[in-house]
């Protein structure tokens, strides 16, 4: 009796992972194969909260995961890239993408033999692996995934055939009344947040209720109650996050909650509505019935909460109001650590931003440079700045480096996605080298102007002043091409820009050479050929990061 008892959970605990694993392996072949036109489709939501629903639908019945889907979500508030207003609609609209996974279960599920159509899937995805000179072979982990779905599906259909004493369990819980479905929607959220999908908590309870072991009020209670658990996701991508990126997390718990709220507060007339919608009695017919409940209920919540996503929007800013400490001197990096769940791609854009705000630090830099020539007396002052802002970039190029390699190594991530990390990567280290060579500029300036011959109006200094800015707007013009891109005419021009600053290091020390001979200052005129070489050394990283733009 015993060892019949732990070879039924042990066969339930295994064909629950194998679900699980199936479930994420075809959310992984989606993502892989669709690119980067996931990211790009939820970075070009609009203000429309109707286009944004529709867009949160799309995504999570594409993928297959809502957990992925606010996940995603929650990260591109975080990095600024959503607004709370945007997100709040994605994340109505993937509650009502989930649902798909729950009609593939119940129309596929029950109707004909999963495993005879498990492995020949599993093997066309095996073989289609090997094809990747026509670029598919991101989709293979698709039909993959689809199999190893069946097959756990498959799996739990055996090992969920429950014995005398569990039915018995089951009836005394259904014979409680609202007890009963408090517990059931309570054991609902307690497993769904424990496994991470609510997808698999409906598999689990659409087979139990076809085997006969869960009746139909308690089976939409535990459905119910899933809605409540899958929030988990959301919340703990939250931490650390930013602001708005907590009241994404509030939003998506404060939706799930209030409806599932709303749907006990009216649950026998839920009930019959749906035994109104589909035909035969839900003992007859009691997977398209939970499939129904499950639907239904989430495009009710989301017509419900849709008109109020500013007012909803509002609250979430007064339950979490803006911080008000004082900001740390400290870069702390606001992308999301990489989930496993999501595509690698949609990283990219965190970084790139982040990568973008590297950048216009390394600009104040310069400007930094070019005001100490034009207000020396603040050149101190100017000085201390720059070492400030080169530690902070120091700092963003340790953790954006560390963020990238966790990346890179993520399971999801394909070949283009790893080229693309490389090339942030590249990017990165040029940056922090300009800053180190800007620094080193700027050190060596604040000495040049601060001594006593300097005459903010001699031709030497016109003509130094002339190169750093040549450097600077170099660089700003490549920093532009790091954001809109560049055609093969623009990148020529910098090649020219790039000769002329060579060029112009060696008439400026032949220039200062002269000037030696002549008997002017040796150690004024050591530090203008410093600062000459120095500029030089900033062009040449400019260049470099065009070369990698």
């Amino acid at each position: 009796m015993i060892l019949n008892v732990l070879s039924q959970i042990v066969g339930f605990i295994g064909a629950l992972c194998l679900l699980l694993f199936g479930m994420n392996m075809l959310s992984n072949g989606i993502q892989k194969g669709a690119g980067s036109g996931l990211q790009k489709l939820l970075g070009k939501i609009t203000g429309n909260r109707f286009y944004a629903v529709l867009t949160g639908i799309g995504v999570t019945a594409i993928i297959q995961s809502s957990g992925a889907t606010t996940v995603m979500v929650v990260s591109f508030v975080n990095a600024e890239i959503l607004t709370l207003e945007q997100a709040i609609g994605v994340i109505f609209g993937a509650n009502i993408g989930t649902t798909v996974t729950a009609w593939i279960v119940s129309l596929f599920g029950f109707s004909f033999s999963i495993s005879a159509m498990a492995i020949p899937l599993f093997g066309f995805g095996y073989i289609l692996k090997h094809f990747k000179r026509f670029k598919i072979h991101n989709f293979a982990e698709c039909f993959m995934g689809f199999a190893l779905l069946f097959m756990g599906l498959g799996l739990l259909k055996e090992s969920l055939t429950l014995g005398p004493a569990a039915s018995r369990i089951f009836t005394a819980i259904n014979s409680w009344g609202i007890a009963g479905i408090l517990l059931g929607v309570l054991i609902g959220a307690v497993i769904t947040a424990l496994i991470h999908s609510s997808s698999a908590m409906t598999a689990i309870v659409l087979t139990m209720a076809a085997n006969g072991s869960l009746s139909w009020e308690l089976s939409a209670a535990i459905v119910l109650g899933s809605n409540i658990g899958s929030t988990v996701d959301a919340v703990m991508s939250s931490f650390g996050a930013s602001v708005n990126a907590r009241r994404t997390a509030l939003v998506h718990v404060g939706f799930n909650v209030a409806g599932t709220f709303i749907a006990l507060l009216i649950f026998k007339p839920f009930l019959q509505l749906i035994d109104f919608i589909v035909p035969l009695e839900p003992t007859a017919n009691i997977t398209t019935h939970i499939a129904m409940l499950h639907t239904v209920f989430n495009i009710c919540a989301t017509l419900i909460f849709v008109p109020f996503v500013n007012h909803i929007a509002n609250l979430s800013r007064k339950i979490i109001p803006e911080e008000t400490a004082a900001k740390d001197q400290h870069y702390h990096l606001p992308a999301i650590l990489p989930h496993s769940r999501i595509s690698a791609d949609v990283y990219s854009f965190q970084i790139q931003k982040e990568i973008t705000k590297m950048g216009a630090k390394v600009m104040e830099m310069f400007d930094s440079v070019c005001n100490s020539f034009l207000n020396p007396k603040n050149a101190d002052e100017e000085n201390e700045r720059v070492k400030n802002l080169e530690n902070y970039i120091d700092e963003m190029n340790g953790a954006i480096t560390e963020f990238l390699q966790k990346c890179a190594r993520l399971p999801n991530a394909n070949h283009n996605d790893r080229i693309h990390f490389s090339a942030l990567l590249h990017t990165t280290d040029i940056l922090e080298n300009l800053s180190d060579e800007t620094c080193s500029l700027m050190h060596t300036v604040k000495k040049y102007v601060s001594g006593e011959g300097f005459d903010s109006n001699s031709k030497r200094v016109k003509e130094i002043e002339d190169y750093v800015e040549r450097v600077r707007i170099f660089y700003e013009q490549v920093c532009l091409y790091f954001t809109v891109g560049f055609t093969q005419d623009e990148k020529l021009t910098g090649e020219a820009i790039e000769q002329k600053i060579d060029d112009t290091k060696k008439e400026l020390k032949r220039a200062s050479r002269k000037r030696l001979e002549a008997g002017a200052d040796v150690k004024e005129e050591l530090q203008y050929i410093d600062i000459v070489r120095k500029v030089e050394r900033a062009g040449d990283c400019v260049y470099a990061l065009l070369q990698g733009v």
